[in-house]
This record gives structure tokens, C-alpha cells and sequence, in this order.
């Protein structure tokens, strides 16, 4: 859109050029007429608020929705969550009607979940109208959708929308393997200055009270095939001689190799979760 600005800018400064705004070529002047309203739908990105549900599980029904829009196809990720411990993480997709400014999204695949014992996943359709106040961008509906598994209706309500920068699940990475065995490497970051760490797999402890430095503490993870998720959390024990307490981990996976960097403190551990999909080879092969 470059080259649109400096031609618009030099019609401006020479408008009594009527002969320039004959010559301009007529996509120009399309796209400089249509420039700022295709600019208030562009609805890539991150919007994050709150799901209207009724007896739920979660203390709170938060909903982020991270979108991608390829003409009118919309696809992306979805999370309802209580907080990054207790939340559902679905596929999305969805069809976007840019004249009326409507997004109708249906959640697909179960991606990750944690979620309380007594909760059932429900797959939500959303109903979204799209809407700019000032620099306030929202997503405003309804939703609805069937109990996983039973095909019984779920409770209705609202959404509320808002775009934002960053996702609530930025700090947790998500890894997706297809070995049954999984290595972790964990090192002092940096400085060895006396950090102490205990680690959990699914809330197990399998490293306790050990400390960190040149040479790895080691752990493995062993899949379990018949559930797809498995969640790490790493616990300072102390914050060594500099705060906070750090730490670099390799995981080795296969034949694949990840270095992560990794921050707790005594108030709040660092985790990584790790997704078991098979299909994941084939896929990097094609």
C-alpha cells in the first residue's frame, strides 16, 4: 500500500491537477476508496473476553480466540479457560461475511484440555458481529453447541470480544510429539548461582529438590498413548544468589531437539505441555 499512499498524498498537494486524477489508473482509486474500510476487517490476530454459560464448571468462562482469514475462510484456535491451569483448547473454523461484518466459527478438533473432574467440553458454534469504536475493536454474539459425546444441548449466552496484543497462554509452551519417550535436559541458565528446582510430570513429582548446573538433571516422560496430554511444571525451590530462579531445558524427542528457557519464582512455577499426535511425522514428511 506504499506506493497508493505517495500517489494519494501527491493528488492532495496538486488538486486542481484534474488531469492526474484522470490518468490515475482505476485500481488505484479503488483501493484508495476502499483502503480504510478493508483495514477496520482485518480480523486477524487475538481477541479475548468472556463466554456467557450457565451452570459451567470453571469459575470463570473466559474465551480467546486467535484468528486467521484467508478471503472469507476463517480458521484458528480457541481457548475456554478458568485460568492457563483449567482450560479446553479447540480447532476453529468458520466463514467470514465481510458486508455485514459477521463471523459464524464452529470449534472442531480437541486440541488440549485440563480441566476439573466433574466438566464436560462442550463444542460451541459462535455468532460474532464485528465493530470498531475509536481504536475499541470488538466481537460481539451469541454462541451455542452440543455436550462432547452425548450430542445434548449445552446452556446459550453471550460473548464479548476485545482484540489484544498477547495471548493469556504466551508463557506456556506447547509441543507437539510423536515418540513414546521423551527426553529433558535441565540446566542452570546463564550464571550458575545455586538454583534449586523439583519437577512434576501431570502433577507427579519425578525430580526432587535437585540443583541446577553445567551438567543436566535428567528426567524422561513416558507417553501414554491412550491419553495425548502431558503437562511439566518446574517449582523454584530457591531463587539462588539471582533472582529469579532460572533454567535453560533441552527436550529431545525423537529425533527432534527443542531448548527452552524457562523462569519460576516461589509465587509461580514455569510449565511446558507436551501433545501426542502421531500423525505429526507424516505431516513434516509431506
Amino acid at each position: 500500500m506504499a506506493l497508493t499512499f505517495h500517489i494519494f498524498f501527491y493528488f492532495i498537494q496538486h488538486k486542481t491537477d484534474y488531469l492526474l486524477c484522470v490518468k490515475m489508473p482505476a485500481i488505484l482509486i479503488i483501493l484508495l476508496c476502499l483502503h480504510p474500510f478493508l483495514h477496520a476487517q482485518n480480523l486477524n490476530g487475538i481477541w479475548k473476553g468472556n463466554l456467557g454459560m450457565s451452570g459451567g464448571c470453571f469459575a470463570e468462562n473466559n474465551l480467546e480466540i486467535q484468528l486467521h482469514i484467508d478471503g472469507n475462510r476463517v480458521y484458528g484456535d480457541c481457548y475456554q479457560y478458568e485460568n492457563v491451569n483449567y482450560y479446553v483448547k479447540k480447532s476453529i473454523t468458520g466463514e467470514f461475511d465481510r458486508t455485514a461484518k459477521k463471523i459464524r466459527l464452529s470449534e472442531t478438533v480437541i486440541t488440549t484440555f485440563h480441566i476439573h473432574e466433574r466438566c464436560s467440553i462442550c463444542i460451541k458454534n459462535f455468532y460474532l458481529t464485528y465493530s470498531k469504536e475509536g481504536n475499541i475493536e470488538t466481537l460481539t454474539g451469541n454462541w451455542d453447541g452440543k455436550i462432547f459425546g452425548t450430542g445434548k444441548d449445552c446452556s446459550t449466552g453471550p460473548i464479548v470480544l476485545s482484540r489484544t496484543k498477547e495471548s493469556a497462554f504466551k508463557e506456556v509452551p506447547e509441543i507437539i510429539v510423536d515418540t513414546g519417550t521423551i527426553r529433558l535436559d535441565f540446566y542452570d541458565n546463564a550464571q550458575v548461582d545455586g538454583d534449586s528446582i523439583t519437577v512434576l510430570v501431570d502433577k507427579n513429582v519425578v525430580v526432587s529438590h535437585q540443583r541446577l548446573n553445567t551438567k543436566p538433571v535428567t528426567t524422561y516422560i513416558t507417553i501414554d498413548l491412550h491419553n495425548s496430554f502431558h503437562e511439566v511444571e518446574m517449582v523454584a525451590e530457591n531463587l539462588g544468589s539471582i533472582p529469579p530462579n532460572t533454567a535453560m531445558l533441552i527436550i529431545t524427542a525423537g529425533n527432534k531437539r527443542y531448548q527452552l528457557f524457562l523462569t519460576s519464582t516461589e509465587s509461580k512455577s514455569a510449565m511446558v505441555r507436551f501433545i501426542y499426535d502421531k500423525k505429526v511425522n507424516s505431516l513434516d514428511n509431506q
